[in-house]
């Protein structure tokens, strides 16, 4: 069964309310714009709608046919990326330093679609609620939805995300069982030492020198703490110190993140961050912080609704499209504090373009967003069938 016809009907107006958020991004937990857009376009579609929930979080609410007391979330984020777009597309970003480069325009897009068809059709026998999440990179938007009720709000027995992937060929669909992508801690480092005359720095206690030995010494952790056997990145991706060619600082910085699929190498990594840096504060005699902070849970695909998504994709895309051989991904996604509370999966959607996400030339191809809507609500009418007489 390729995209639902319905559905397809929408394209242009799908990719007409794809290309007017491109063109006004808006970074976490500052998508008053964008929220209004997704509650109005609700409303339009007589669907019950719910704002404010983490801040710019909106959530729809829909009622099949019948007396079903089932309720499956979709969810999609909305957020955009604090950097420039390098594009020359005639809808590419108006506001500077911000940029929908990882296609969570897109992904509003398409539960738009799945929103407006469902709407249409109520072809299913239970409630549907369509998340809109804020603030997905990084900024803790999952979690701010359900520390303000989201799922007590708003009970749910099942819950499903995607995202698009450039790196799989056009309608390909990816998904399996398990952990399947990384939990993430950010990290921040500041060593405060002594600062002198470039000159003489045997007056200092040089933080830059600090610095480096221990960049140098906390990429042995993965190396040669962390079971070969599991996967670890450690990666330092800031570095910050001095201001002049002739002074030796007072302080330096270090930042970055760390990333595994096991939450006991997690608090390993974070043990032996801690110990290296004491160790190394009582050798060059100065003071080292530490601060780091849970970012991201590792993304646990449950087993059944792993398999329910696949089924689906074969109907939509075709079996030789759906890929279930587990290939986990060091990337992270906040849907996982989700997946934590309730049980669901989350899967990829492959499009044209060569170009990664989060690359300042990356850009979505709008045919995958039938694509998607038609995938989201045929999990809801599969998952919530209407009985018929």
């Amino acid at each position: 069964m390729p995209n639902i016809d319905l559905i397809d009907s929408y394209a242009d107006e799908l990719t007409a309310i794809r290309r007017d958020l491109h063109a006004h991004p808006e970074i976490g937990f500052e998508e008053h714009r964008t929220s209004g857009i997704v509650a109005d376009k609700l409303q339009q579609w007589g669907i019950e709608v719910h704002r404010g929930l983490g801040g710019t979080g909106v959530v729809g609410l829909l009622k099949g046919k019948g007396q079903g007391t089932r309720r499956i979330g979709l969810r999609a984020d909305m957020d955009a990326l604090p950097m420039e777009e390098k594009t020359n597309l005639s809808w590419r970003s108006t506001i500077p330093d911000r940029f929908h480069g990882c296609g969570h325009d897109g992904h509003t897009t398409i539960l738009l679609g799945t929103a407006r068809y469902l709407a249409e059709t109520r072809n299913f026998d239970g409630t549907v609620a369509f998340i809109f999440q804020p603030a997905e990179e990084g900024l803790g938007g999952a979690r701010a939805m359900i520390k303000d009720g989201l799922f007590e709000k708003f009970p749910l027995d099942e819950v499903y995300g995607l995202h698009n992937a450039p790196d799989l060929d056009p309608r390909q669909v990816a998904i399996f069982p398990g952990a399947s992508m990384a939990g993430a801690d950010f990290f921040d480092i500041t060593i405060t030492g002594y600062g002198s005359h470039g000159a003489m720095p045997e007056r200092s206690k040089d933080p830059v020198v600090i610095a480096m030995t221990l960049g140098q010494a906390l990429q042995t952790i993965v190396s040669r703490n962390v079971d070969p056997l599991k996967s670890a990145v450690l990666s330092i991706t800031q570095i910050h110190a001095g201001s002049a060619y002739n002074v030796i600082p007072n302080e330096a910085k270090l930042a970055g993140t760390v990333r595994a699929f096991s939450d006991t190498v997690r608090n390993q990594i974070r043990e032996r961050m801690r110990t290296i840096a004491a160790g190394m504060a009582a050798a060059f005699q100065v003071e080292i912080n530490v601060d780091i902070r849970d970012i991201f849970s590792v993304l646990v695909n449950h087993e059944e609704h792993a398999n329910v998504v696949a089924e689906v994709a074969r109907d939509v895309v075709g079996n030789e499209n759906v890929l279930t051989a587990s290939r986990p991904k060091m990337g992270s996604e906040d849907f996982a504090d989700m997946l934590l509370a309730v049980p669901g999966a989350y899967f990829w959607l492959g499009h044209e373009g060569s170009v990664p996400v989060h690359n300042p030339g990356f850009i979505l191809d709008d045919a995958i967003l039938p694509v998607g809507a038609s995938l989201f609500s045929r999990i809801i009418e599969t998952r919530m069938p209407v009985a018929h007489a």
